[in-house]
């Protein structure tokens, strides 16, 4: 069992940035890939980025690609999103998810065994 837990959600103006954490108890996140998904009110759960632990390797939506840096830290066993030049359109609950094994980027929600609470990120234009 994985416990994940969001953090580093807020209220920002356009063009600013932040850095959400994801921070996983009960498991090393070594045998797994981590993902960010946010949801907008009215709208489904959409992939942001996500990694394959053991490689490092990344994927991102063509929407936050060139804004947004997925990384790991393996002593914290926790993820990190950075995200720079937010835009109102990022505006959502962010959630992170985790899957046993390895993604190619393209999984939908339904892939992902576990889930974090969610984190609220606001952009006001």
């Amino acid at each position: 069992q994985v416990q994940l837990v969001e953090s580093g959600g807020g209220l920002v103006q356009a063009g600013d940035s932040l850095r959400l954490s994801c921070a996983a108890t009960g498991r090393t996140l070594s045998n797994y890939a981590i993902a960010w998904f946010r949801q907008a009110p009215g709208k489904e759960r959409e992939f942001v980025a996500a990694i394959n632990w053991t490689r490092g390797r990344t994927y991102y939506a063509d929407s936050v690609k060139g804004r947004f840096t997925i990384s790991r830290d393996g002593a914290k066993n926790t993820v990190y999103v950075q995200m720079n030049s937010l835009k109102p359109e990022d505006t959502a609950v962010y959630y992170c998810a985790a899957s046993y094994g390895v993604v190619s980027g393209t999984e939908g929600a339904i892939e992902y065994d576990y889930w974090g609470q969610g984190t609220q990120v606001t952009v006001s234009s």
